[in-house]
């Protein structure tokens, strides 16, 4: 797969091929035009000896600062160097990829006034699979992502790091020279343009919102493998329930959760049981509300992420008309609250699902399950420290869903007065996610186990398929075995379509 950059941006489907499948890209004939075009204008600047932001000045607090026009190049490179100066573990291949990528497409909108050499070195970064080492600290939101963008561009140069495929630091000299490619020579605008924009937020977002969609999925699973396995009622569940309060998340949730649970003889071995509660706890009953809210959280984010895939993020930004003008768009406000706002979302989505594993284990509210799911408690104890491991998890969570853009540290002189901090808030985003997949593997052993239990009961046709695909690896309920491998398992279960695909295969599709 290849895909094209033109101006006209690209699609988050494309981000993904790139990050993550490492399809190759390419620019469009049309991109390298409107690119001549733009430098065009930069190059009239030059001539003119016009003072302009970022061409004939220094940067930030030094913007009044004039630079000869014999100096501007070495301006240019200075800028990378000194802005390359992040620190701490190196950020993963596909967030560096999606960076890369996100700030080609950026220069292809061609506002930035660069050459289109400029975007093609970045292209044969990632055509070659060569990933620059970016640190995880350094990046404030504004003005975008300087420090991380300054490692891809220090690469470009024939300098800085890159994160070789088995983890090791390669000097980004030996890097280009393994690959045939050669360091370029940066003119003026280009070190500028090659760090001023929200690319690394913008791409681990993008990253987000598809996991995330995936994750909302597999609740919506846990949760009917959950309250099936407790003899919970599907009445909450009903269309008409949904219709009354028409929040599009919500029912899409509670469609999925009431298409998981038919056909099943658990479910109908208490439906006209009038000893059974009339009412299930909020963890159960509640699913899709929490669920939905969390749906319609993500396409909240995900309009947002469309937006910036189109917006031009650059300062200063070279304008069809010849002009040169300085902006905020840089800024990182609208990813740092949509980034936040997700982890928030996510972070409930697994609060609620460790709360019906909670109730799986105890047996005073698990109709009549064993204590903990072991046939045999007191010598074994089941799940009971898998609800520990979980109950830290959420924990953890909701530490990380206090927003990260509610923060801000004046920089540079008190120049850059006020940032995003969109940077953190996506990094801790990825890691909600990360432990969003915990908790639901969790949920999903428990549940699995839960409905094993309940046999001679024939569960549901979803339950059924997740009860085979679970004890492949987890056998049946019996003494206690090391229970880590199991959960590692699970969490592959989760995070892969291969359940989903095999449930909707037999059921038809969810949401």
């Amino acid at each position: 797969m290849t895909v094209i950059v033109s101006p006209n941006g690209i699609t988050p489907a494309a981000v993904l091929a790139v990050a993550r499948e490492s399809a190759t890209v390419s620019l469009s004939d049309d991109t390298i035009a409107a690119m001549t075009r733009s430098r065009s204008i930069v190059d009239n600047i030059e001539r003119d000896g016009r003072p302009v932001y970022g061409i004939s000045t220094g940067f930030g607090a030094l913007a009044n600062t004039f630079i000869s026009p014999d100096r501007r190049a070495e301006l240019q490179h200075a800028l990378i160097r000194s802005h390359a100066s992040g620190i701490g573990a190196p950020m993963p291949r596909e967030v560096v990829r999606a960076m890369i990528l996100l700030r080609v497409r950026s220069l292809a909108l061609a506002h930035s006034g660069v050459r289109p050499l400029v975007a093609q070195a970045l292209v044969d970064l990632l055509n070659h699979d060569i990933v620059p080492w970016v640190p995880e600290h350094g990046s404030l939101g504004a003005s975008g992502d300087l420090a991380p963008l300054a490692h891809c561009a220090l690469v470009l140069m024939g300098e800085g790091w890159v994160l070789g495929k088995d983890g090791a630091r390669i000097n980004g000299a030996d890097a280009l020279h393994a690959a045939g490619l050669q360091p370029i020579a940066l003119s003026s605008k280009e070190g500028l343009a090659l760090i001023n924009g929200t690319d690394g937020m913008l791409g681990m977002l993008l990253l987000a919102c598809h996991d995330l969609a995936h994750l909302c999925t597999m609740a919506d699973l846990t949760a009917a493998l959950s309250i099936e396995a407790m003899l919970g009622t599907d009445r909450p569940f009903h269309p008409s329930i949904h219709d009354i309060r028409p929040h599009p998340g919500q029912g899409a949730s509670a469609a999925n959760i009431s298409k998981l649970l038919q056909n099943s003889s658990i479910m109908d071995s208490h439906r006209h049981d009038m000893v059974h509660a009339v009412q299930d706890a909020y963890s159960m009953r509640c699913a899709p509300q929490v669920a939905g809210a969390a749906r319609d959280t993500l396409d909240f984010a995900r309009s947002v992420a469309a937006r910036e895939l189109v917006s031009v993020a650059d300062n200063p930004v070279v304008l069809p008309d010849g002009r040169v003008e300085s902006t905020g768009n840089f800024h990182g406000a609208p990813l740092g609250f949509a980034a936040d706002f997700l982890a928030i979302a996510a972070s409930e989505l697994g609060s609620i699902s460790e709360r019906r594993v909670d109730r799986l284990l105890d047996v005073t509210r698990s109709r009549d399950l064993p204590p903990f799911l072991s046939p045999d408690a007191g010598v074994n104890s089941g799940l009971m420290i898998a609800q520990y491991t979980a109950a830290g998890i959420v924990a953890e969570n909701r530490r990380l869903a206090s927003p990260a853009s509610v923060d801000t540290i004046p920089t540079s002189g008190m120049q850059e007065d006020h940032v995003s901090m969109g940077w953190a808030a996506t990094v801790k985003l990825r890691r909600v996610l990360d432990n969003l997949t915990s908790l639901l593997a969790v949920e999903l052993l428990a549940g699995v186990r839960g409905l094993q239990l309940r046999a001679p009961l024939t569960p549901s046709p979803a339950g059924r398929i997740a009860i085979e695909k679970v004890s492949a690896y987890a056998g049946e309920p019996g003494p206690d075995v090391f229970l880590a491998p199991i959960l590692e398992h699970a969490r592959a279960t989760v995070a892969s379509n291969d359940l989903l695909a095999a449930i909707t295969a037999e059921v038809g599709p969810l949401a």
